[in-house]
């Protein structure tokens, strides 16, 4: 069967739209969230519960693999403002694999796991030539009370848009630890310790739980695509506009290094670690209160915005550009050289 042949990554919104969701005909009355963009989560109806569902994977990394196959599913959990509970592991690996290899991934996923506080409850383990490298599916399960949820749906213009910690952690770090002879002219070795250890703070499971509890209008966790492709994604849920302030997104010294030293955009590198948030006006200042009292880094990027508006970034010299949707993530043009 011959046909387009698509670039690496995720599937571009248009194409994923087309040729995967609009072929889901079935529907139960059970589910509750069904697959969209920008959807973190399925959520299913258990009477007075509902479960909320995550799988995502793991295939543009290597040497922390078992630790990010866990915060990755947890953290969409964590965008509907809720606890994650279980999480199975489907774990594929190449020819040549050792039982060392193995026990230091599970070593990895199993602490990560414990300070994520969800517990690996099954999942698949396999030798296969099929992959060349290292992947991992994870799948997470959470539990909240009927209509407690959160959803990007419920934006609405004037709302705030915020985000945690800074832009690219997951992105630096793994370049990090997977080219960190390359980067030694670049860097200094502190530095390079400094962009691995960014690794150590990709859940965003402690802010998703304190949006959950303060009130937002929608929660993302910024993966592949960055901060703007995170923006698009939400605003299409909602069906706003926005208006990012490029300025004010918050960027360590070292990972504008990074970026710099391969030519990619900090803005479009998957930055699992990072929560974005829209919340109401009126619940900014208590939202502000309790980032600052967990030690979280907390910014106001721009704002929610009529649909008619469009979803544009606007500098401080008055230029104003559109947001493209999110196409493969910036990080494929480091790994995939």
């Amino acid at each position: 069967m011959n046909g387009k042949v698509l670039p690496i990554g995720k599937l571009d919104s248009e194409v994923l739209k087309k040729i995967v969701f609009d072929k889901i005909t079935y529907k139960r009355r059970e589910v509750l969230t069904r697959p969209g963009i920008g959807e973190d989560c399925a959520v299913i109806d258990f009477d007075r519960y509902e479960c909320v569902i995550s799988t995502d994977p793991i295939t543009a990394a290597s040497a922390d693999i078992g630790r990010l196959a866990i915060h990755i599913s947890c953290n969409d959990i964590a965008s509907n403002g809720v606890q994650p509970l279980g999480i199975l592991l489907a774990v594929m690996l190449p020819p040549g694999t050792t039982e060392e290899n193995i026990a230091h991934i599970m070593k990895d996923a199993a602490r990560a796991a414990e300070l994520a506080g969800v517990e690996i409850i099954g999942g698949h383990t396999e030798i296969t030539p099929a992959v060349t490298t290292p992947v991992i599916v994870s799948t997470a399960l959470g539990r909240a009370v009927k209509g407690s949820s959160a959803s990007a749906k419920n934006m609405t213009p004037g709302d705030r848009i915020y985000m945690t910690k800074t832009a690219g952690i997951e992105g630096s770090g793994i370049i990090a630890c997977d080219f960190a002879a390359e980067l030694a002219g670049v860097l200094t070795k502190e530095e390079i310790e400094e962009a691995k250890g960014l690794l150590d703070f990709v859940s965003v499971v402690p802010e998703g739980l304190i949006g959950g509890e303060v009130g937002t209008s929608g929660m993302h966790d910024i993966t592949e695509g960055g901060i703007l492709g995170a923006v698009w994604e939400m605003c299409r849920v909602s069906g706003t506009g926005a208006r990012i302030f490029p300025e004010a997104v918050p960027i360590l010294p070292v990972t504008q290094k990074i970026c710099g030293y391969y030519g990619i955009d900090c803005l479009r590198l998957i930055s699992s670690g990072c929560m974005l948030m829209s919340v109401p006006a009126e619940n900014t200042a208590c939202m502000e209160s309790r980032m600052k009292e967990a030690g979280i880094r907390f910014t106001c990027i721009g704002e929610i915005t009529p649909e008619e508006e469009g979803i544009r970034t606007v500098c401080k010299d008055g230029r104003s550009e559109e947001i493209a949707p999110p196409s493969a993530d910036e990080l494929y043009k480091v790994v995939k050289r």
